[in-house]
């Protein structure tokens, strides 16, 4: 089924497709050899779609919004880490075992921190990688954030022109059997 508009080209961004918005039913329902059922159900699974992937991408920027503040404490702890690197006096930290079950550690002056990096796969790197690779993967978070930010504007417009879409053509197919209605009891009357 081909989308036509008469006044917009479809595109897409990041393989979501916009949507058309159809100006004349009786145009579009003519390009798409279409009855009016078959393009309501049409656009309506294409809002399906939409919403589907709107869910997909609600829960990633969920899991960035969460990921960036943990990344940020990572960076806080490596700069204090190397604030007090020199000074002597070690540092009593509180850290989570468990959820909800903490432990006290003294930590002496050290030139290495482990970073977990996911998989259950903890690598040690020394102060400045850390931070270095700390740094990166915030910018890494925060461009990731943006792009899916501007996805999901994208496609709350393509809903928005979607379910337009929909009213338009179901109103046009109720004024024409109107139209039909009222032409058949003005012939019935004539005759």
């Amino acid at each position: 089924m081909a989308e036509t508009s008469s006044s917009t080209a479809v595109v897409e961004r990041r393989g979501i497709p916009a949507a058309a918005f159809v100006e004349d039913v009786q145009t579009y329902l003519n390009q798409s050899d279409l009855d009016v059922n078959s393009a309501l159900a049409f656009f309506q699974e294409r809002l399906q779609q939409y919403k589907l992937v709107e869910m997909k991408l609600l829960a990633q920027q969920r899991d960035l919004q969460a990921k960036i503040p943990d990344i940020e404490k990572c960076l806080d702890i490596v700069a204090t880490l190397q604030a007090r690197r020199g000074s002597g006096e070690p540092l009593l930290a509180d850290f989570e075992v468990s959820e909800g079950i903490f432990s006290r550690a003294c930590i002496e002056d050290s030139d290495s921190v482990c970073l977990w990096l996911g998989a259950n796969v903890m690598l040690e790197y020394t102060c400045e990688e850390a931070n270095t690779l700390l740094q990166k993967n915030l910018e890494n978070a925060k461009a990731s954030l943006e792009v899916l930010v501007g996805d999901l504007q994208f496609l709350r417009d393509q809903v928005t022109i979607t379910q337009v879409t929909i009213a338009r053509v179901y109103n046009w197919d109720v004024h024409q059997r109107r139209r039909q209605t009222v032409a058949s009891s003005s012939t019935d009357k004539d005759s």
